[in-house]
C-alpha cells in the first residue's frame, strides 16, 4: 500500500494545532494580563515557533504528495483512499485529488506558512490569545486539505459546514474590527442557509438510487454520477439550484455576497487571506468537481442565467471596489468581480476557459493573499491602525518594498501581462469568446476597471506628501527581513507563474478536457434519454 499522502496532509495541521495550543501551558506561572510577563508571554515565541514549524512540515509533505502525483494523468483522481466510514446510508471516508485539486490543496498549504509569519506581532501583544489564534489557523488548515480532497458528496458537506467553525472564531473571537462579531454572524447565517438547502439536495441524491442498489460507497461522488441519466429533469434542477445556491454563497456571487465585505473589513488580514482566498474557491470549486458532473442537464439549462450574474459580478465589484475608502474592504470587492471571471470561464463549457477558471483560482488565491497580507503590514505601521485610505500617503518614499511589493501584488489582480493572473484571465476570455460573445464583450471593461482601482488606490497610499498623523510616533519603517520574507515570496510565486505558467497549466489542462468531455457526453444522453 502507498503512502498515506492526504490523510498525512489532512491530519498533521490537527496535530501541530493541538501542539501550538498546549505550548506555554502548565508551567506554574500566575495567570497574566494580556501584555504580563505570565504564561501567555513566556509560551508567544514558542507557541508562534511550533506553528510555523508545524507548517512547514506540512510543506514537506505536500512536496511528497506532488512526487507522487503523475502529471501525465492529472486528469484523474490520484493518491485516492477509501474507507468505510457510515456503510448503513453508504458514506465513505474517500479522498484522491486531480491535477486541480491538488493545486487548490498547495494553495491551501502554502498560504497558511506565510499568515503565520504575517500575524506574528497580531492580537495586540495579548499572547494566549495569539496562540489560540494560530491553533486555529492549523485547524482551518486541515478542513481546507480535506475538502478539496473529498470524493464523497456527503463527506464533503460534513466538511463544507464544518469549516464555518473556526472560520468563525477566526473572525468574531480573533477579529480587528468593531463589527466583528456582527461580520461573524452574518457569514455564519448566509452559509448555514447555503448549506442546509445543499443537504435536502443530497439527502434527495441519495434517495435517487434505487434502494436494491445502494451500498456502503454510494455517496461516492463517481457513483452517484451514474445516476445522472435516471434523474427527471424537474428533480434535477431543482437538485441543482440546491447546490448551485450554497456554492454561489460561498463563492461569493451577485447578489449573495454581501457578507464578504463586512468579514474583510473586520477580520484581520491573515484570516481575510484563508477565507476569501482558500475557503471561498471550495464555492466554484464545487461547482466545477459536483455541479458538472452530478447535473449535467441542468447545468447547461441554468448555464444562460449563470452567465449574465457571473458578469454582473465582474462588473459590479469592480465599480464598488473603485469607490470604496476601506482599504480592506476595497480589495474585498476585487474579489467578487474575480470570482465572477472563474464562473464565467466553468460555464462556458468549452476545454479554455475551464482551464482558465481552474488556473484562476490559484492565481487569484495568490495575488489577493499578497495584497491581504501586504496591505496588513501598511496598516500595521499606522498609529491607529486605519484602514482608510485617505489617511496614508507618501509611503513610496519612505517606505519602498511596501509600496513596491503592493504594487506588483496590485498589477497581478489587475491581470498585467508577466504575472500570473495573466494568463488565466486571458484563458477565461478566449473561453467566453468561443462560447458566448455578448457576455465576453460586457466583461472586457473590467479590466480598464481593475487598472483603476489598482493604480488610484497605490496614487492615494503611496505617492504625494507623508501625513503628519501617519508619522505621529515617529518615521514610517520599511518591511522588516520577517515581512520582507511573506512578501518576497508572494511576488516570486507571482512572476514565476507570470512567466512559466505551463508549471501550473499542465495540472489543469488534463482536468479541464476530461470535465467538457464527460459534461457534454452526459448532457447528451440525458437529453436523449429526456426526449
Amino acid at each position: 500500500m502507498s503512502f498515506p499522502w492526504l490523510t498525512a496532509l489532512i491530519a498533521w495541521p490537527l496535530v501541530a494545532a493541538l501542539a501550538t495550543a498546549l505550548t506555554g501551558r502548565g508551567r506554574g506561572r500566575p495567570a497574566a494580563t494580556a501584555h504580563g510577563p505570565g504564561s501567555g508571554a513566556f509560551g508567544a515565541p514558542a507557541a508562534r515557533t511550533v506553528a510555523l514549524v508545524g507548517s512547514l512540515v506540512e510543506i514537506a509533505l505536500l512536496v511528497g504528495a506532488f512526487l507522487a502525483f503523475d502529471t501525465a494523468r492529472a486528469g484523474e483522481h490520484q493518491l485516492a483512499e477509501t474507507h468505510q466510514w457510515i456503510p448503513g446510508i453508504g458514506a465513505s471516508y474517500a479522498v484522491g485529488v486531480d491535477g486541480v485539486g491538488l493545486l487548490l490543496v498547495a494553495l491551501s498549504v502554502g498560504l497558511v506558512p506565510l499568515v503565520i509569519l504575517a500575524a506574528w506581532k497580531e492580537q495586540g501583544g495579548d499572547h494566549p490569545r495569539l496562540r489560540s489564534y494560530l491553533a486555529t489557523v492549523l485547524v482551518l488548515e486541515a478542513f481546507m486539505v480535506a475538502v478539496f480532497a473529498a470524493r464523497d458528496v456527503f463527506l464533503f458537506y460534513v466538511l463544507f459546514e464544518a469549516m464555518l467553525i473556526p472560520a468563525y472564531f477566526l473572525i468574531g473571537g480573533f477579529g480587528q474590527g468593531a463589527q466583528r462579531r456582527y461580520a461573524a454572524v452574518k457569514f455564519l447565517l448566509f452559509s448555514l442557509a447555503g448549506g442546509l438547502i445543499m443537504l435536502v439536495a443530497v439527502i434527495a441524491l441519495y434517495l435517487q438510487v434505487p434502494a436494491a442498489e445502494r451500498g456502503p460507497e454510494t455517496f461516492l461522488t463517481a457513483n452517484l454520477a451514474a445516476t445522472a441519466d435516471g434523474l427527471g429533469t424537474t428533480a434535477g434542477r431543482l437538485m441543482f439550484c440546491a447546490f448551485f445556491l450554497a456554492f454561489a454563497v460561498k463563492a461569493p456571487m451577485v447578489p449573495v455576497h454581501t457578507w464578504l465585505p463586512d468579514v474583510t473589513e473586520n477580520a484581520t488580514p491573515g484570516t481575510s487571506t484563508l477565507l476569501i482566498c482558500v475557503l471561498d474557491k471550495v464555492g466554484t470549486f464545487g461547482m466545477l468537481t459536483l455541479c458538472l458532473p452530478l447535473f449535467p442537464e441542468a447545468t447547461r439549462w441554468a448555464a444562460p442565467a449563470i452567465v449574465v450574474l457571473a458578469v454582473v459580478s465582474i462588473l459590479y465589484g469592480a465599480i464598488l471596489a473603485i469607490g470604496q475608502t476601506d482599504l480592506l474592504r476595497l480589495i474585498g470587492y476585487t474579489s467578487v468581480s474575480h470570482f465572477g471571471f472563474i464562473i464565467l470561464g466553468i460555464f462556458t463549457f468549452t476545454a479554455t476557459g475551464t482551464a482558465g477558471a481552474s488556473l484562476m483560482m490559484l492565481n487569484h488565491g495568490i495575488s489577493t493573499g499578497a495584497l491581504f497580507l501586504i496591505a496588513g503590514f501598511a496598516i500595521a505601521r499606522h498609529p491607529q491602525r486605519s484602514q482608510q485610505i485617505a489617511d496614508y500617503g507618501g509611503l513610496r518614499t519612505v517606505a519602498p518594498i511596501l509600496g513596491g511589493s503592493f504594487l506588483v501584488a496590485g498589477l497581478s489582480a489587475a491581470a498585467l501581462p508577466g504575472l500570473a493572473t495573466f494568463v488565466s484571465e486571458i484563458l477565461v476570455f478566449l473561453g467566453a469568446f468561443s462560447a458566448n460573445h455578448a457576455a465576453a464583450l460586457v466583461a472586457v471593461p473590467a479590466v480598464v476597471l481593475a487598472a483603476v482601482y489598482v493604480l488610484l488606490t497605490y496614487q492615494r497610499m503611496f505617492t504625494g506628501k507623508v501625513p503628519a498623523t501617519l508619522t505621529a510616533d515617529g518615521p514610517v519603517r520599511d518591511l522588516d527581513a520577517r515581512e520582507r520574507t511573506v512578501a518576497g515570496v508572494f511576488v516570486a510565486a507571482l512572476l514565476l507563474l507570470g512567466f512559466v505558467p505551463s508549471l501550473a497549466l499542465r495540472y489543469v489542462d488534463p482536468p479541464a478536457h476530461t470535465t467538457v468531455t464527460l459534461t457534454a457526453a452526459a448532457s447528451a444522453h440525458t437529453t436523449e434519454v429526456a426526449s
